[in-house]
C-alpha cells in the first residue's frame, strides 16, 4: 500500500479496541492522502435482516453534515415542483426526468426525493435507482409532500442507511478535515439512531461490532462497551 499507508497502520494499535472519543482524536492524524478523506463508520448489528422487522432502513441528520454537496433530483409536478426548485433542488421534473434516467442511464445526482403521487411513475426507475440505494422510499423521509423540508435536510448532511445482509450497517460521518470533536459529534448522532431503532426482536448485544475508517486508512476498532454506555446515557 505503500510508506504513508505503513506509517499510518503502525499508529494503530491492531489488539486495542478503542473508545468513540479516542478513535476521532486519531483519525486525523492518519491522513496521508492528498485529498480530503470521507470517514465512514461500519457497525454490525445484532439482527437478522433475513426478518422483516428485524431489517433497519432510515436516515441520520448529522449535526455537522457530510462535508459533501450533494445533488438532489425531485419527482414531482405543479406546486410541489415549484416549491423543489425554490428549496434548491438540482433537478425537477417528472415523466421527462423519469424517461432520461431509463433512456440514458442517467444518474448524475445523490439524493431522489418524490411526492406520493409520482411513486407509480417513478416505480419504474426501481431496478435502476434501487441497486444504486437511490430509490424514494418514505422510511427515510424522501416519499413525502413536503418536498422543501426534505430538501433541506439532505443538503444539510442528513445520510441515509439500511443493514446489508449480514447485518452490517456503512455510513460515512463526514470528512478528516472536520477535527476529532466533531467527527465524535457526529458519530454519536448515527450511534443514538441506530439504538432508537434497535428491534425489539432483537436479542444479545446490539453493537456486536464498530470501526471507523477514511478513505485510504486503516480501520479503527471501537469498544462496543463504551459505546453502549455512549447511547444509553
Amino acid at each position: 500500500m505503500g510508506k504513508k499507508y505503513d506509517a499510518a497502520f503502525k499508529l494503530v494499535d491492531r489488539e486495542k479496541r478503542y473508545t468513540v472519543v479516542e478513535a476521532c482524536e486519531l483519525l486525523p492524524s492518519l491522513k496521508f492522502a492528498k485529498f480530503d478523506e470521507t470517514v465512514e463508520v461500519a457497525a454490525r448489528l445484532g439482527v437478522n435482516p433475513k426478518h422483516a422487522d428485524q431489517m433497519i432502513r432510515s436516515s441520520c441528520a448529522l449535526p455537522h453534515g457530510t462535508g459533501k454537496s450533494l445533488r438532489v433530483v425531485v419527482f414531482a409536478k405543479g406546486d410541489r415542483a415549484a416549491e423543489a426548485r425554490d428549496a434548491g433542488a438540482d433537478f425537477v421534473g417528472a415523466e421527462d426526468l423519469v424517461e432520461r434516467v431509463l433512456k440514458e442511464n442517467w444518474l448524475d445526482f445523490d439524493s431522489a426525493i418524490a411526492t406520493p403521487d409520482m411513486m407509480g411513475l417513478v416505480g419504474r426507475l426501481g431496478r435502476v435507482l434501487g441497486p444504486r440505494n437511490l430509490m424514494p422510499n418514505p422510511k427515510v423521509g424522501t416519499v413525502t409532500m413536503d418536498v422543501a423540508k426534505a430538501i433541506r435536510e439532505i443538503k444539510a448532511g442528513r445520510i441515509e442507511f439500511r443493514t446489508e445482509k449480514t447485518g452490517i450497517v456503512h455510513a460515512p460521518i463526514g470528512k478528516l478535515s472536520f477535527g476529532g470533536a466533531k467527527l465524535q459529534e457526529n458519530l454519536t448522532s448515527l450511534l443514538d439512531t441506530l439504538q432508537r431503532l434497535k428491534p425489539s426482536t432483537a436479542k444479545g448485544k446490539y453493537f456486536k461490532s464498530v470501526a471507523l475508517s477514511s478513505t485510504m486508512g486503516p480501520s479503527i476498532r471501537l469498544d462496543t462497551n463504551d459505546v453502549a454506555a455512549l447511547v444509553e446515557r
